[in-house]
């Protein structure tokens, strides 16, 4: 896809998404080093040493084929190959050197990344890779952590900054398969070992194209993310230059936490239009903490479009982020709040490239029975619900009945089901989980707007577990199945009681609240709410703000509250992409080690 390809070549003559045969996430590469030479490829600000990391496409094709030439020599096509380096340039490499040998890429994380070390060990225990990339930095580090595992488990750890590119002299093109595996992408988890998704190929160029047709972009696009690189969010941000031969500028997730503004400059920096993509919280935290110093000159009216996903999308946020950023000409339409899931690729929907975000406000109580009744935002019991836009092109999601299978009229909340080449093909040496959540028959559709229409009659649906409603031609989100609080016989999602605790009590850290059900001894369900203590509540009496959040859920919810327990900062466990784990937190709250 170098600047003389057309999007035409992508689409069949109805203009459906259809990949070519042979075609494949490293097709491209050495055009791009060929066609764009020394222009910049990958480029990582480094805040730690403070220095900027560039790959150009020259230096790029001779850093694959050596990374790739030697894991040629070591690993068998189809073997695993594990990425297990800190966030970089590097990584990139890595990633695509393993494709491109013929491997399975398993994109993971540095053992140094906090609190995820059993997360690590389960991971390589269920993708048994051969062989583990890192880098000499990280490779102490690396070291320590494999030779804790069993001798028979251990793989081979290669250092990818030290092999000289002399070694590519070796490399043998190997012709791969476009329905082939590209790699493993490995679920955030909550409570289960996490699975890993067979993303193909074909999936995933799939994905990519759909997000350009969705936001609206050009193929020669200029992208920034300081998203975690083994999290599917931010490995598709790496694929746009690699597919497309556009430039990437990648920092740290902790460089963005620390300092918010780099980001918000970097998206700035330049005259090309730039995209990125965030989780809701990051616009929040930058219109908090990410203005520029006074008399530093900022222009963002070159960003084309910034998706809010991975979890859900808060139009809070969404406003604050505007406000803060429209007089340095961000434009009221750059948001687009989006709906995705690793068992997708990523991308599912997201709003029109020209419109703005939106909510509507839904009855609770209709909401609760599993209807959406539009109301004014000011009346009692409103609840707001951010649109996330419709679907992408050749991708289907229908509303379904989990007890029928059968598809739901607009208006009517029920567990989404998707389907389309993007779509991955099953969880990793996982028979039964893949055919409970992979290989669903939709048994009935709706006879007049079925949003099924175009797929195969004989198409195989994945049941993603979310709940949501189409409302007007739009797709919303309402929450997760499991997720979900049922107290006589009336559903309560966790996220809006959540919200409620939040706005109870100032002492309250906002966003890290999480709320979940507990047997009672009569046989019912009650409520438990774990609550973090905002910055500097640390040691505010803990009865007037229990007192508060009780009194404001019983108002608001009129649930029975068996719990409310205040917590440290941080106490909440969330998933390695940032979302709460409400169930790991339940489990931690029952057992005590909360």
């Amino acid at each position: 896809m170098n600047r003389e390809m057309r999007l035409e070549d992508y689409l069949d003559p109805e203009g459906n998404i259809a990949i070519p045969a042979g075609v494949t996430l490293t097709s491209f590469l050495e055009r791009n080093v060929a066609a764009f030479g020394d222009t910049p490829a990958y480029r990582y600000l480094d805040f730690d040493h403070d220095r900027t990391v560039e790959l150009t496409w020259s230096q790029m094709g001779p850093r694959l084929r050596a990374v790739s030439a030697r894991l040629q020599q070591i690993t068998q096509p189809g073997d695993r190959v594990a990425i297990l380096a800190p966030q970089g340039v590097d990584y990139v490499i890595g990633f695509f050197a393993a494709i491109q040998a013929g491997a399975i890429a398993v994109p993971l994380f540095a053992p140094e990344l906090p609190g995820h070390t059993e997360r690590l060990d389960a991971v390589l225990g269920d993708a048994e890779p051969t062989v583990v990339l890192t880098t000499t930095p990280a490779a102490a580090a690396v070291g320590d952590f494999l030779r804790t595992l069993p001798r028979d488990r251990r793989p081979r750890m290669i250092a990818i900054d030290a092999l000289p590119d002399s070694v590519g002299a070796a490399f043998t093109p190997t012709p791969l398969d476009t329905d082939a595996i590209a790699y493993l992408q490995y679920t955030s988890g909550s409570t289960r070992t996490p699975a890993g998704v067979e993303i193909t190929h074909r999936a995933a160029c799939t994905n990519v194209v759909q997000m350009i047709l969705s936001v609206g972009l050009d193929w020669n696009i200029r992208s920034v993310s300081w998203l975690p690189l083994f999290h599917d969010m931010g490995l598709l941000m790496i694929m746009f230059p690699a597919l497309c031969g556009g430039h990437i500028t990648l920092m740290s997730p902790v460089a963005f936490v620390r300092r918010p503004y780099r980001w918000i400059r970097e998206l700035g920096a330049s005259d090309a239009p730039t995209f990125a993509a965030a989780p809701n919280f990051a616009f929040q935290l930058a219109a908090q903490r990410g203005l520029p110093p006074a008399g530093e000159t900022l222009d963002l009216s070159n960003v084309a479009g910034l998706i809010n996903g991975s979890e859900p999308v808060s139009i809070a946020a969404v406003d604050q982020f505007t406000a803060a950023f429209a007089p340095y000409g961000l434009k009221a339409t750059a948001i687009k709040p989006s709906y995705g899931m690793a068992e997708a690729t990523l991308f599912v929907s997201t709003t029109d490239a020209h419109a703005r975000p939106t909510a509507v406000y839904l009855d609770r109580a209709e909401l609760g029975a599993g209807r959406a009744v539009e109301v004014p935002a000011d009346q009692p019991g409103a609840v707001a619900q951010v649109s996330c836009g419709t679907v992408a092109r050749s991708q289907w999601a229908v509303i379904v009945d989990a007890q029928t299978d059968s598809e739901l009229p607009d208006g009517h909340v029920g567990e989404i089901w998707l389907h389309g080449d993007n779509i991955g093909h099953g969880y990793w040496r996982r028979t039964e989980e893949t055919e409970l959540t992979f290989q669903n028959k939709l048994q009935s559709r709706l006879q007049y707007h079925s949003h099924a229409e175009g797929s195969a009659e004989s198409g195989l649906w994945l049941r993603t577990g979310d709940l949501g409603v189409y409302h007007d031609g739009q797709l919303y989100i309402t929450g997760r199945v499991k997720d979900l609080i049922i107290v006589d016989g009336r559903n309560h999602y966790p996220q809006d009681i959540e919200a409620t605790v939040a706005e109870a009590a100032t002492a309250v850290r906002a966003g890290y609240v999480a709320a979940f059900p507990v047997p009672a001894q009569d046989g019912r369900e009650e409520v438990v709410i774990v609550a973090e203590r905002a910055a500097g509540a640390g040691r505010a009496e803990a009865a007037p703000i229990v007192e508060a959040i009780r009194a404001a859920v019983s108002r608001r919810h009129a649930v029975p509250i068996a719990d409310v327990k205040l917590v440290a900062a941080g106490a909440i466990p969330r998933t390695t992409s940032g979302k709460l784990a409400r169930r790991a937190c339940r489990a931690r709250y029952l057992d005590g080690t909360l």
